[in-house]
C-alpha cells in the first residue's frame, strides 16, 4: 500500500514528500485504520473546477476534492488539490506552506469518516486538522 504524489497540469510543489507519507500513514493508523492506496494529484484551479462540475455538479473553486475508495478499515482514495487555491488561501490566512499540509490531511480525514457539512462537523474537522498538524515534524 502506498501514498503517492502526482501532478496534473502544474509543477509538483517542493514539499518533503517522504516525511509527509510517514505522517499520513501514522495519522491513519492513529484513527484505527490501515492505509491502502492514497493518491494526491496537484492541479490548477481550472482543472479542479472542471472535475467539480463533472463529478459533483458544483460550479465553484475548491482547494480539494476527495474520491473515497475505502473498504472497511482500509483507507484508499484519490485527492485532487488545487495549487492555485492553496496559494491564494495561504496568502489570505497567512499560513504559507502549512496550508498544503492542512489540505493534505483534510482529505485523509474525510476518508477516515470526518465531514464538514455542518458547523459542528466543521469545528471537529478543524480540531482534527490542528491536532494532526501538531504531530507533523517537518522542520
Amino acid at each position: 500500500m502506498a501514498v503517492i504524489f502526482f501532478n496534473e497540469d502544474v509543477p509538483k510543489p517542493k514539499l518533503k514528500f517522504t516525511i509527509l507519507k510517514k505522517w499520513i500513514m501514522s495519522e491513519i493508523e492513529l484513527r484505527g485504520f490501515k492505509a491502502g492506496n492514497i493518491n494526491y494529484i496537484f492541479c490548477s484551479d481550472e482543472f479542479l473546477l472542471e472535475m467539480n462540475k463533472k463529478h459533483l455538479n458544483h460550479d465553484f473553486y475548491t482547494d480539494i476534492i476527495t474520491f473515497n475508495y475505502c473498504e472497511g478499515e482500509i483507507i484508499s482514495g484519490d485527492m485532487y488539490i488545487s495549487i492555485d487555491r492553496i496559494k491564494e488561501n495561504s496568502l489570505l490566512l497567512g499560513t504559507s506552506e502549512s496550508e498544503y499540509y492542512r489540505v493534505i490531511i483534510h482529505g485523509v480525514l474525510h476518508l477516515c469518516g470526518y465531514n464538514d457539512d455542518t458547523l459542528e462537523e466543521t469545528q471537529e474537522m478543524r480540531k482534527q486538522e490542528d491536532d494532526s498538524l501538531l504531530r507533523l515534524k517537518i522542520y
